[in-house]
């Protein structure tokens, strides 16, 4: 019993310790945010706007967006926080999503802007080819774990 029970408290701490790990690791190698300056020369550029709200339909308490979204045909720039995470996404979509399974449903629809690599604000650079126009909504996506962070209609 002794032995089970020694296994079962290394078990846990264990566990909890990669969970810890997985959570912290990208707030501890994220980049520097973007400066004041570049988001507001970002949001200058852009003609369109969004915002990220924590209250949809697949976001909680660890997976949210919340702020100003600037998207412009040179870079898309986020005025806010989104929760921490791994291997965050820039997605751009036809049609306004809340949900993975709808995000899976539409993907083969959306375009991939780019990494998202911190989490108190962001820019990220819109790379040749993709028409920002085209779109409506902006979505973070955590490609890793196949979760559903946040999106913002802007047109």
């Amino acid at each position: 019993m002794k032995l089970l029970l020694l296994a079962f408290t290394h078990a846990v701490a264990i566990a909890f310790g990669v969970a810890l790990g997985i959570y912290l690791l990208p707030i501890l190698i994220a980049p520097a945010a973007p400066t004041v300056a570049e988001l507001a020369d970002t949001a200058a550029a852009a003609p369109f706007k969004g915002r990220f709200k924590r209250d949809l339909a697949d976001s909680d308490m660890f997976h949210w967006g919340d702020g100003e979204l600037s998207v412009g045909p040179r870079a898309i720039a986020l005025q806010g926080k989104i929760a921490p995470g791994p291997d965050y996404k820039l997605y751009l979509s036809p049609v306004f999503v809340e949900t993975e399974a709808e995000f899976m449903r539409l993907k083969p629809q959306m375009v991939r802007v780019g990494d998202v690599k911190t989490f108190d604000n962001f820019v990220v650079p819109v790379p040749s080819g993709i028409d920002v126009a085209a779109y409506t909504t902006a979505i973070v996506w955590c490609e890793t774990f196949k979760e559903f962070i946040s999106a913002a209609s802007y047109r």
